[in-house]
């Protein structure tokens, strides 16, 4: 019988595994360090391009934040001047309308009858005053309630006194302050007559 040694021959097919083996975890590795080294390389791009887009939503948010902050001021700015400019009229307004209340009231007083005081609180007016006899009252508020600059005349009080034996009516009345209404149907008779104009 003849006999064959086999251990050389094991020997080199467990050395050439063992090779090979070595190589394909080498080259392992080194697809593993690529792909790693890739990835590593991508999130970074995309991280920088992130921080890059953030630091220009930064700078955007800034300035629109302080065209904010302008827009803010300048429409504190506009709201002071409008205050402003509605005291001064209010105050040209009530500067006229003293005038021509006054002027309302001395054309409305009937003939025999005088005003003691004559007081403005808001469009409120209080009047007292003297008369001759109640009829006196009753011409004053009906001239007041016809009147383009004042409605709505509320006789307060209205008492009997004897003045050197002489008997008088010493009355109160509240009256209000309206726009005229000419002047109101003169405006919208202009406007309709522009209106009518417009081709």
């Amino acid at each position: 019988m003849i006999r064959v040694n086999l251990l050389p021959h094991r020997q080199l097919k467990r050395e050439t595994r063992q090779r090979e083996f070595g190589l394909m975890a080498f080259f392992s590795a080194i697809a593993a360090s690529a792909i790693i080294f890739l990835g590593y390389t991508f999130i970074n791009s995309q991280t920088d391009a992130q921080a890059a887009r953030n630091a220009r939503l930064d700078v955007a948010i800034a300035s629109l934040d302080k065209e904010i902050a302008d827009i803010k001021d300048l429409k504190d700015k506009i709201s002071t001047m409008l205050e402003r400019k509605q005291v001064v009229e209010n105050l040209q307004t009530d500067r006229s309308q003293s005038v021509i209340v006054l002027d309302e009231l001395s054309r409305q007083l009937p003939e025999g009858m005088y005003f003691k005081s004559i007081k403005q609180l808001g469009g409120i007016i209080t009047v007292e005053g003297v008369a001759d006899t109640n009829a006196r009252v009753a011409t004053l508020v009906r001239n007041l309630s016809n009147s383009n600059w004042l409605e709505l005349p509320n006789l307060v009080e209205i008492k009997s006194v004897l003045v050197n034996a002489v008997k008088q009516n010493i009355f109160t009345l509240n009256v209000n302050i309206k726009v005229p209404k000419a002047d109101t149907e003169t405006d919208a008779s202009q406007d309709k007559v522009k209106s009518g104009n417009k081709p």
